[in-house]
């Protein structure tokens, strides 16, 4: 919870007002000079009173006189908080309403995230063991220079092959881009292909953070819906033929983003039909591909060899620790050699140590033994929180479970004020993500809950509260 670094206030003991309203009245002059904001959180009864080297009575006795004339209010377990109604008109700006304030302020002990790794999980003694064998090398001098800004070359080596065995694609280490994270590979991607007045096609729901990449490099957004078989391609078509200027589309095939759908094989078929005639580029997000718990992996659309124009899109951040900004971009010379230009402006290098580190990490075999010990434990949690969700939300909601990924997609029945329900679960220690996260001008009623990082009893918990709102 933030507070002010320190609440300067004067006392006078020879004067003939007593300390708790000098304490009160410093208040106050502290609110109205805006040294004190509405939403601001004061210092504890117990700190101020230290702070002022009076006893804490006092101070709850000046406390108590600002409540009970409006300039403060209490929120129970969280502290005293400037009102955000105040008792008299005051020449300062507003900064924060109190709700606004109570949803930054609150901590919650419940936090369905949109599809988040457990960070707990992650191979940290192995990671640091790796850092330490590098800066232990006789040529670990060499590290600390520039490099490339395509990434280590050892590091794409592996990446390309992990994408060439284990995704079915067919690429070399010159069709690889290593980069901080996969936004950084949306935004590179984005200024390498976008001009003003280029249109790019996107699902909705989708994924917001990729649009307004896209839109910074100057495009405008098409949107497309989506089903249960992932984006509908009629709709596809008749952009394609109504709008010019379509220079890509964006798509999570293989479990789209929020509702977790898998794009059905004769959709991606028919996308690379069209995209192949129109020549637009298709923009591959896969963002969490080796949470999969089929029988079988769905390979990216990218991996069809007869598709002309991509950009794939991928990530380790999700499998070793989101905290650990490694993504990857693939796409044709002329692409990757344009991403290579824009991420000199930017950021001359990747981050060469961590690269190396990963990469020691598979060449050990580490990733490949967390991943499989992740996906157990993932596994297991998905099939309980399907189970609490038949016990808890039959009739309320609609869901599916998922074949992978690490979130699930409910959609209420009836309809409800989704803002309002995530604010009063958050009352409740309970954050929650909803639909206007996702929606594309319009909201699209449901909530995409990740479970990775919950246990079984906050699941429960969770969703039995959630319920009840439905």
């Amino acid at each position: 919870m933030l507070r002010p670094w320190k609440l300067e206030i004067v006392l006078n003991s020879s004067s003939e007002k007593s300390l708790y309203l000098q304490i009160a009245d410093a208040i106050i002059d502290a609110i109205k000079t805006g040294k004190l904001t509405m939403g601001s959180a004061l210092p504890g009864s117990r700190q101020l009173a230290n702070l002022l080297n009076v006893n804490r009575n006092t101070v709850i006795e000046a406390i108590d006189v600002l409540i009970a004339e409006g300039w403060l209010i209490t929120i129970e377990r969280k502290g005293t908080f400037v009102s955000d109604v105040l008792p008299e008109k005051l020449n300062f700006k507003k900064s924060k309403s109190h709700n606004d304030y109570l949803m930054e302020a609150v901590k919650p002990y419940i936090n369905f995230d949109d599809g988040l790794p457990d960070s707990r999980l992650a191979p940290m003694n192995e990671l640091a063991r790796a850092y330490r064998q590098i800066f232990n090398r006789k040529s670990r001098w060499q590290i600390m220079g520039y490099s490339s800004e395509f990434g280590d070359i050892e590091f794409r080596k592996a990446i390309v092959q992990m994408l060439n065995f284990k995704r079915g694609m067919n690429i070399n280490t010159n069709e690889i881009c290593i980069t901080r994270g996969s936004q950084m590979a949306m935004y590179l991607a984005s200024h390498s292909i976008f001009e003003d007045g280029d249109f790019v096609m996107i699902e909705n729901p989708g994924y917001k953070p990729a649009w307004q990449a896209f839109e910074n490099a100057g495009a405008k957004l098409l949107p497309i819906s989506v089903d249960k078989e992932g984006i509908v391609i009629e709709e596809v078509e008749a952009h394609l033929k109504s709008t010019s200027n379509i220079k890509a589309i964006y798509v999570t095939p293989h479990h789209q983003f929020p509702t977790t759908v898998t794009l059905s094989l004769k959709r991606r078929l028919q996308l690379i039909e069209l995209s192949n005639r129109y020549g637009f580029i298709i923009i591959e997000d896969d963002y969490d591909n080796e949470f999969h718990f089929g029988q079988r992996p769905i390979f990216p659309i990218s991996s069809f060899v007869n598709l002309k124009n991509y950009i794939y899109i991928g990530t380790l951040s999700k499998i070793v620790a989101p905290a650990l900004r490694i993504g990857y971009i693939v796409s044709s010379l002329e692409i990757i050699q344009s991403v290579g230009k824009h991420r000199r402006l930017i950021d001359v290098q990747g981050d060469n140590i961590m690269e190396e580190a990963i990469l020691q990490l598979i060449n050990d075999g580490e990733i490949k033994r967390h991943l499989k010990r992740t996906s157990l434990i993932y596994k297991a949690k998905r099939d309980y929180f399907a189970n609490i969700c038949e016990i808890y939300l039959k009739g309320k909601a609609i869901f599916t479970k998922p074949e992978g990924g690490l979130a699930f997609w409910i959609v209420p029945i009836k309809k409800v004020n989704n803002i309002e329900i995530a604010e009063k679960l958050l009352q409740q220690g309970i954050k929650i993500m909803t639909s206007e996260s996702f929606s594309f001008e319009e909201s699209i009623s449901g909530f995409r809950l990740g479970y990775a990082s919950l246990s079984e009893n906050q699941i429960e918990e969770g969703i039995m509260t959630l319920s009840k709102y439905l």
